[in-house]
């Protein structure tokens, strides 16, 4: 059986232009210590009401906005919130379910072939496991992040395009490819912030460090960024 990539093709990333010079250990200490400071408990954005919920999210997350899949699924988890009962649901319910989100027809067939394995080889339950997660169907290297980090508490780093791109802009663990983000930023990140650490950046990068157009002006951290994309005030 051929190996998973570490990131789904399907996952965009782009490519922004790294500053020439990494962030210095004490410049990463107070970048996190500002992002700790404006939100102590950052929360993941994609509704979820129990471990096989959040995967199943994650999972439909893929090229959809968590907005998108957040309307599709709230309704869905109030009655369907094991593996048994998605099962019982069966595939065409499903995709009628989830029609309204990007690539539902593929992501349909995955959640339903995620759960049987569920059923079958985990009593129903998500394995506490990244090797075990990433073997499920539709999940890559970030889902199973984002589900370790979520649903059990481990200090894992989901790389996002958001996450990607902020860790090269600030020049905090530049990269060419998400997991070299990811390990980079595992190397850098002070182990005070690492729970929360994937958290303030994708928010950071969905919110204020936006690709095309970076929001400069209302940056918390902008006094530490040395991007060749920063955009500086007009005097």
């Amino acid at each position: 059986m051929p190996r998973k990539p570490a990131i789904a093709p399907s996952e965009d990333i782009d490519q922004p232009i790294p500053p020439t010079r990494p962030m210095s250990p004490a410049e990463i200490e107070e970048l996190f210590a500002t992002f700790q400071k404006a939100n102590p408990e950052p929360k993941g954005e994609l509704h979820a009401v129990n471990p096989y919920t959040l995967l199943v999210a994650v999972a439909l997350s893929a090229q959809t906005t968590d907005a998108g899949v957040n309307k599709a699924t709230r309704p869905l988890f109030e009655t369907i919130d094991t593996p048994e009962k998605m099962l019982a649901l069966g595939e065409d319910r499903l995709r009628e379910a989830i029609k309204t989100i990007g690539l539902y027809r593929n992501k349909a067939k995955n959640v339903i072939a995620l759960s049987e394995i569920l059923v079958r080889e985990h009593g129903g339950e998500v394995p506490r496991d990244r090797a075990a997660l990433e073997a499920l169907p539709g999940v890559g290297r970030k889902t199973a992040n984002v589900v370790l980090n979520i649903a059990f508490g481990e200090p894992t780093i989901a790389v996002d395009t958001h996450v990607f791109r902020v860790a090269n802009r600030l020049g905090l663990a530049p990269g060419r490819t998400p997991i070299e983000v990811e390990l980079g930023l595992e190397k850098v990140v002070p182990k005070a912030y690492l729970q929360h650490a994937h958290h303030w950046l994708i928010l950071h990068g969905r919110y204020v460090c936006k690709a095309r157009r970076p929001e400069c002006e209302r940056c918390i951290v902008a006094d530490l960024c040395r991007s060749p994309e920063k955009r500086l005030p007009m005097m």
